[in-house]
């Protein structure tokens, strides 16, 4: 019985020393509760006490592709190619726009509205939309006998019928900055204006037509139209509803590049109401 404590007391001296140590052991009950990261290392960077082996497999696979000299070389050319293209900026190019489609009618002459359509669908394209933008306007000045000439209004009118016309039937419309007032074109109107003949048709006419006064015409020629209730756009109308006019003045399936449209219009006469206008307009080269 003597020998029972004495082994038990043994043995606990034993344990106590021991136990502490068994599977790697780790900081006390005081030391977790006085851990901090600016004191010492995070509480589980101790459960490691010796090096990781990498798996196998994981060498084997990022040691397959075996790196020479070839390979860096064809490595920096394909860099170096890719350096050339401008992939950032590429997608910021303009589009450019199709080119114009010119149509030659057969047998000369202009091109009709069917043979213009069947181009653009040959081509892949449809047809010409309108354009925006402005006239440069006109003076609206008068005539030594007090006739009314050309307004900004007038020209205007007559500049958005026009490429209505234009757009409606397939064609290329005019730059609106290209719609030019004529002052020549007005002062032959003017000169008709002034007849003193009560028939507004005297004088009505292109060179060669002369007035029942014998006043001799001056300024310049143009395609003519006009009539009680007229506007810019109502004369625009009527030019291309006449195939001699359309042909020269809308000029189908012809370039537009450099053309100009001249025009000019007058509103009543020494023995008409205001109501009463002429119209001129001429293709010409800007």
């Amino acid at each position: 019985m003597g020998r029972v404590p004495l082994l038990t007391a043994a043995l606990t001296v034993v344990l106590v020393g021991v136990v502490p140590f068994v599977g790697g052991g780790g900081p006390g009950p005081t030391d977790i509760a006085n851990a901090n990261s600016a004191a010492r290392s995070p509480l589980f960077a101790s459960t490691a006490t010796e090096a990781v082996e990498e798996p196998v497999e994981v060498v084997a696979a990022a040691s397959t592709e075996r790196i020479t000299e070839a390979s860096l070389a064809a490595d920096a050319a394909a860099q170096a190619k890719a350096l050339t293209v401008d992939s950032e900026h590429l997608a910021q190019k303009a589009v450019p726009k199709p080119k114009p489609i010119v149509v030659a009618a057969v047998g000369g002459g202009s091109a009709s509205v069917s043979q213009i359509r069947a181009a653009y669908a040959a081509a892949g394209q449809s047809c010409p939309s309108n354009v925006g933008g402005g006239v440069s306007g006109a003076p609206s000045r008068s005539s030594s006998q007090g006739v009314a000439g050309t307004t900004s209004g007038d020209l205007s009118s007559f500049a958005s019928a026009y490429n209505s016309i234009r757009v409606a039937n397939c064609l290329q419309p005019i730059s609106l900055s290209n719609f030019r007032y004529d002052s020549c074109m007005e002062e032959r109107l003017f000169w008709m204006a002034e007849s003193p003949s009560s028939d507004p048709l005297d004088g009505w006419g292109h060179n060669g037509t002369t007035r029942s006064d014998g006043v001799a015409a001056r300024g310049c020629d143009g395609n003519l139209a006009g009539g009680s209730g007229n506007s810019g756009a109502t004369v625009a109308s009527k030019w291309w509803d006449s195939s001699a006019h359309r042909a020269s003045l809308y000029r189908p399936g012809s370039s537009i590049g450099g053309a100009c449209i001249a025009f000019a219009m007058t509103h009543g006469g020494v023995d008409e109401p205001s109501g009463f206008t002429r119209a001129a307009a001429r293709w010409t080269s800007c």
